[in-house]
């Protein structure tokens, strides 16, 4: 796993041992970071379920002004801050051990972009889409990777669905709020 492009281009990251983190391919992120790519610079990105990192990581390589990391399992809490260091945005970033409810539910910061993949077949997605409503910008954008078999709905709290990107056996759903700026 490595950073695709940016300040920190080329920086290769540590990834979790086992099976309970399953990073996002690297195609898939290319792919979703291709359709973001006019949206990341200067915006505020929440990485929820963050696992290595490595989506909010990519956002501030590319210029994003800060990153909220929230996961948790201890495991990835401690990867996704040694990957922080390595790429060096210990400044722009904050790691928190948290279940996403409860981050949600105590969180006072606002945020432009947020990062959701959950555990596949967990049955975590949508409930997350709902929990980080009201911690999204006028003009957010909430990026769900999910498998094909997890249903969506269309629009939720405001929010529609602008876009999905298929990715082989990947799904990547894109809602967004208010008029693009």
């Amino acid at each position: 796993m490595r950073i695709i492009t940016g300040a920190a281009r080329g920086k290769r990251l540590v990834t979790p041992e086992g099976r309970d983190v399953r990073p996002t391919p690297e195609r898939v992120k290319e792919g979703l970071f291709s359709a973001l790519q006019f949206d990341i610079e200067g915006r505020r990105v929440l990485d929820l379920f963050a696992g290595s990192g490595q989506l909010g990581i990519e956002a501030l390589s590319r210029g994003a002004e800060s990153a909220v990391f929230v996961d948790a399992s201890d495991s990835s809490v401690k990867i996704v801050k040694q990957n922080i260091e390595l790429t060096g945005f210990e400044n722009k970033a904050k790691v928190f051990r948290s279940d996403y409810a409860s981050f949600a539910a105590a969180c006072r910061d606002t945020f432009d972009i947020a990062f959701l993949d959950p555990p596949y077949n967990a049955g975590l997605l949508m409930p997350a889409v709902k929990a980080v409503l009201p911690l999204m910008s006028d003009y957010g954008t909430i990026v769900c990777e999910h498998p094909p078999e997890v249903e969506l709905q269309d629009t939720v709290g405001g929010f529609s669905v602008h876009k999905t990107y298929r990715y082989g056996k990947v799904l990547v759903t894109v809602y967004r709020k208010g008029e693009r700026v």
